[in-house]
């Protein structure tokens, strides 16, 4: 998945050459929640307003950060939003993107700093939001690069990103019959030329976990304008296969299972991991990695890739939020997810590599042990459903506010000109579209989770829940 999106070789997201489409809208291969509606940028935004709020309204130390912002639509949403709150607008030092491709860094640059220039530094690029002068917009390939701080409070949105990362695949296949007397005789030495010696090898006698591979199609089976590619069971167990899917309890319990199927996305754990470090700390008992998962197993969660793994970072007042919103099942692991999106249609994910947009679903709670386990300063609220989410944010009546202010215009003429009927079918379509809960709609698809500090509960006292959660904020 990272060579066919990311490869500096041509991937989907980094080809050097600007493609003829974008990948976006209604004319590329898919569209995004803030591309059919304002509103859900600006809802977003709002949410961020709401948890500076019930944190304090901190004055200085505030930044926030996308991580693949795409043509940087949403974030543009959102600081329009937060302009209209004056003292958080001033707080904010500097915005952070993290983003792979060239082409998308140029876009986003075009719409959030206008004419300002572009310039490189240390860390990859900058410039000048076009809403305040003061504002700095820095664009970074690694999430590494931006600096931890704990005198800093960071506000993270991550929306349709997990998606796009990394995934293993592993099936639990039953032990093998066990070998006849005369074969266990036969296969209890190996031959070698200074002798025989024991055969190390051991007969599994329970299911194991063997891992789904890209492997090329034989000749014999390939066909024309078929993908050259396919999924293929390995024939031995491979080092991940041996690990990964006993870091959490959740795949344990299927492993009993014949022909279980789990995708595990290390990669995702490892960004969920930094993102609960920079909001409320390092856990001080594993400095180098999470901690196993508090659901009682003996296996330790592994630090995904060594450069990821978190130094120990003391934050004494956690502070920030982050929000993911991406698309999977709220409870479930998801098996047999991987798939290829190409104009608006779902094709084989080894259709067209690097032109084909490659994804998979999010294991949510996988994200969230991950973030309890890496910091004993933040908590975990959701997933709940995306209809559920803006409903509670008022998208409804935001709505309501957008289609009176277009009848309020003189002449009959909406927003840029356009007629008044085609700007309240526009707002209206949108809107619905993102909280339908039926098959066509992205309400139910698509599943909001958040990342706040950990506050501890006192006597007689509610957990505080973040607005959208089921909680509100008192001005």
């Amino acid at each position: 998945m990272r060579q066919c999106l990311t490869s500096d070789l041509g991937g989907y997201y980094t080809a050097t050459a600007p493609s003829e489409s974008d990948q976006f809208g209604a004319k590329g291969d898919f569209v995004t929640s803030p591309e059919i509606s304002q509103i859900f940028g600006e809802l977003i935004g709002l949410w961020v307003v709401a948890e500076w709020i019930a944190q304090g309204r901190r004055s200085e130390g505030v930044y926030l950060m996308e991580m693949g912002p795409g043509r940087g639509t949403l974030m543009d949403d959102m600081l329009r939003t937060i302009r209209n709150f004056p003292p958080l607008a001033k707080a904010i030092e500097a915005i952070y993107l993290v983003e792979a491709s060239r082409n998308l860094r140029i876009a986003q640059h075009k719409l959030l700093c206008g004419e300002n220039p572009l310039s490189e530094n240390e860390i990859g690029h900058e410039s000048t939001s076009k809403h305040s002068e003061d504002l700095k917009i820095i664009w970074t390939e690694d999430i590494r690069f931006v600096p931890r701080e704990a005198s800093k409070t960071p506000f993270i949105v991550a929306h349709e990103f997990f998606d796009a990362l990394p995934i293993h695949v592993f099936q639990s296949v039953p032990p093998a019959p066990p070998p006849s007397q005369q074969q266990q005789q036969q296969d209890s030495t190996i031959q070698t030329p200074t002798g025989p010696i024991p055969n190390p090898r051991r007969i599994p006698r329970t299911n194991e976990w063997r891992e789904l591979v890209v492997s090329p199609k034989p000749p014999h089976r390939l066909k024309t304008d078929e993908p050259e590619f396919e999924l293929t069971m390995a024939k031995a167990a491979t080092p991940h296969s041996m690990y990964l899917p006993e870091i959490s309890p959740r795949y344990q319990a299927l492993k009993s299972t014949d022909g279980a199927t789990i995708e595990i996305s290390p990669e995702s754990q490892a960004y969920a991991l930094d993102f609960a470090i920079r909001l409320g700390g390092s856990n001080p008992a594993s400095p180098t990695q999470p901690e196993p998962p508090r659901t009682a197993t003996s296996a330790p969660l592994r630090p995904v890739t060594p450069a990821r793994q978190a130094q120990h970072f003391l934050k004494p007042h956690p502070s920030g939020a982050a929000l993911i919103i991406d698309y999977g099942a709220p409870t479930t692991i998801p098996a047999n997810s991987l798939r290829g999106i190409k104009s608006h249609s779902r094709v084989s994910p080894f259709t067209s590599p690097g032109t084909t947009d490659v994804s998979a679903d999010v294991d949510f709670l996988a994200l969230a042990e991950a973030a309890v386990n890496a910091s004993p300063g933040v908590e975990v609220h959701g997933p709940v459903s995306q209809g559920r989410f803006l409903g509670a944010m008022g998208i409804r009546e935001r709505a309501g506010e957008l289609v009176g202010r277009a009848k309020d215009g003189a002449g009959g003429k909406g927003e840029g000109g356009r007629e008044l009927g085609e700007v309240v079918e526009t707002v209206e379509s949108g809107w619905r579209r993102l909280v339908d809960l039926g098959p066509q709609g992205m309400g139910a698809l698509y599943q909001v989770m958040a990342i706040v500090p950990y506050r501890p509960v006192r006597e007689g006292e509610a957990r505080r829940r973040p607005v959208g959660f089921g909680g509100d904020v008192k001005m």
